[in-house]
């Protein structure tokens, strides 16, 4: 009478246990079940291997679509190359027309020059009529060549500035193609990802619960095959009378005897209590009319 005035008792109670299931990733045929009942199962051991050859050359055809993708990196840095090499070569020939019209703007000059003096010359009869028209042909031929070469340059510009757009175009080819490169890497990880979703493994530690596969059988994302009992944290759910639960709190010392283990006394604490009975969480939950 006097322990039973300080301490509260209940036979209403089990041990519980968090319960993972084990779900698939990916829909597939089960090729492997590598499990039994209550089999006792570590972390990532695994459990059940589902037909992954349709997964298997999607990932060769992710990784061939990322080898041409790296392949056309390759002739995209090679055009632009190339054209940066045409854009350099059209410089030096604009350069080299520089040259070639100052030359010639002397070339004429000097034509232009004995032009004048022999036209003075042929005044006063001090030259032959066949000297001044040979002086007034150099000059009209050192024009015309000026004006060639003029022309030419225009023409070599006008290439350059093209070899230059279409340098700035294969640029752009290339960070297209990094990008796309990018992609199809992705696509790799998803395809070795979804590939690796054919295998399926224990997620903790702990006791295979009923197996619901069979071999052969067609699973789907989301479907559950059965339940892994984790054996890290088990816990004791005790159930008490409104009336006797006025002075506990958590914290408190607790005597567990378990009738597996007749004669022994398990020592705990209280961790937390419910905020709502079980009966609340039923499928049918009561709703009294008193």
């Amino acid at each position: 009478y006097i322990h039973s005035q300080h301490h509260e008792e209940t036979d209403d109670a089990q041990i519980d246990a968090n319960i993972s299931p084990v779900i698939p990733r990916t829909s597939g045929y089960v090729t492997e079940v590598r499990v039994k009942d209550n089999q006792i199962v570590k972390k990532g051991d695994t459990l059940v291997v589902l037909d992954s050859r349709s997964e298997q050359i999607h990932l060769q055809q992710m990784e061939a679509a990322l080898k041409t993708a790296e392949n056309s990196l390759h002739v995209a840095n090679a055009s632009t190359s190339a054209s940066r090499a045409n854009v350099s070569a059209y410089e030096a020939n604009v350069r080299t027309a520089d040259a070639q019209i100052e030359a010639a703007k002397i070339t004429l000059k000097r034509a232009t020059q004995d032009y004048e003096r022999y036209a003075n010359l042929i005044k006063d009869h001090s030259i032959t009529q066949q000297q001044y028209e040979q002086a007034e042909a150099a000059k009209m031929t050192a024009e015309r060549q000026l004006q060639v070469l003029m022309d030419q340059k225009n023409a070599v510009i006008r290439q350059a500035g093209a070899a230059s757009s279409q340098s700035n175009a294969t640029a752009q080819q290339t960070g297209v193609a990094e990008a796309t490169i990018k992609q199809r890497m992705a696509d790799v990880e998803n395809a070795k990802l979804t590939l690796s979703y054919t295998v399926i493994t224990a997620p903790q530690d702990g006791r295979v619960s009923k197996i619901n596969v069979q071999l052969g059988q067609l699973v789907q994302p989301g479907q559950s095959l059965f339940s892994v009992v984790l054996d890290s944290e088990p816990w004791v759910v005790a159930n008490f009378k409104e009336t006797q639960i006025s002075r506990m709190h958590e914290g408190q010392e607790v005597t567990v005897k378990v009738d597996a283990f007749p004669g022994h006394e398990f020592k705990g604490k209280v961790a937390s209590f419910a905020p709502a009975t079980g009966s609340r969480f039923a499928l049918l939950p009561p709703d009294n009319a008193s």
